[in-house]
């Protein structure tokens, strides 16, 4: 299998990843069902408590990262609290450069901003005047109003827009057919009935 990794730390936000993690590992309307896994990784394998409560025991350790098909960094108020959460960032511009998906959501979106990676890439993020916040950000004419927005192998999103940013990941992931992942958006963004009925057509006889 491919492998997604998914960066947990404490104070994780973890409703914003909870449509991508969910629908990447129920196998249905996928494509290629059984193609990726998804792999909790953490500064440490110590566990950690997210924003929510929820007490979470990391799979691996960052440094055991490897052979990845995306990384995914939630929010989390540590990312506005320090640097503790740095090496996520500066294990997102490695992955990137190496040609590897990273998609950050919210207060990640500072780190990745810190850490230069937006410096030429468009992206989003909860406002521009908290990127404007971020020591070492360079990327004010690269930023765009948008609930997500996917440049190249980086996918950033707004804190509010959980259901675009699962969008945008399965989109680079190839998760689904178009027609699936149109009908998936239709269902989860808009609650269109009729796109339930879209879903549930590639199941029927």
């Amino acid at each position: 299998m491919n492998k997604i990794y998914h960066a947990v730390y404490e104070t994780m936000a973890d409703w914003e990843t909870g449509h991508a993690t969910a629908h990447i590992r129920n196998g249905q309307y996928h494509r290629e069902p059984g193609r990726y896994e998804l792999v909790t990784v953490g500064l440490t394998t110590e566990p950690i408590t997210t924003m929510g409560g929820l007490r979470v025991t990391p799979d691996i350790s960052i440094d055991s990262i490897k052979d990845a098909a995306m990384l995914i960094l939630p929010g989390a108020a540590l990312w506005d609290e320090g640097d503790e959460l740095a090496p996520f960032a500066r294990k997102a511009r490695e992955l990137l450069k190496a040609g590897v998906p990273v998609a950050a959501i919210c207060g990640a979106t500072a780190g990745l901003a810190r850490e230069g990676v937006f410096d030429t890439r468009g992206h989003t993020s909860a406002a521009l005047p908290y990127l404007q916040m971020q020591q070492g950000y360079g990327g004010t004419e690269h930023y765009v109003e948008a609930l997500a927005v996917t440049d190249g192998d980086l996918i950033t999103s707004t804190p509010t827009a959980p259901v675009d940013f699962a969008r945008e990941i399965f989109a680079k992931l190839d998760l689904y057919t178009p027609e699936v992942l149109d009908a998936w958006y239709r269902l989860f963004a808009h609650s269109d009935a009729s796109a339930f009925e879209a879903l549930m057509a590639p199941s029927s006889p």
